[in-house]
């Protein structure tokens, strides 16, 4: 047997990476399904905006007035819900939520922890936007 011609031999290249080419669309094309399948594939989570928020606390005997002001970020829609959510109440921000806007609940402890939280217009997703304390 000549080297050469051993060498020259190329007949069983092309069919040999025909098949490796076809397995590898096969794997691929298989993972794609499957994550539709299975649901991995079609899920997009909403993300809740990106708002900034700040807290004024107002003396009012042993208590606090808390205000709760959008200071930038994101215009969150009339149909999402922003609250200003502590353990003496709740309150909504009203409209379109953009820079400016105020919730305000009397009556909150010292040292209480306050919220500002998220709801989205279906309801499903939520998060807190932005946490604070009452002074001591």
């Amino acid at each position: 047997m000549d080297v050469h011609e051993l060498l020259a031999d190329e007949r069983a290249v092309s069919p040999v990476i025909g098949v490796i080419l076809m397995v590898a669309i096969t794997v691929i094309l298989a993972a794609v399904v499957g994550s539709f399948v299975f649901g991995i594939g079609g899920q997009v989570q909403p993300s809740s905006p990106n708002a900034n928020f700040q807290f004024d606390y107002e003396a009012d005997g042993s208590t606090y007035n808390v205000t709760a002001r959008h200071s930038g970020g994101d215009t969150i829609s009339a149909d999402e819900t922003v609250q200003l959510a502590t353990p003496a109440g709740t309150e909504n921000f009203t409209g379109d939520v953009s820079a400016g806007k105020t919730a305000m609940v009397s009556g909150v402890a010292p040292e209480t922890t306050v919220r500002v939280i998220w709801v989205s217009a279906n309801g499903e997703d939520s998060s807190v936007l932005a946490e604070e304390q009452t002074p001591a």
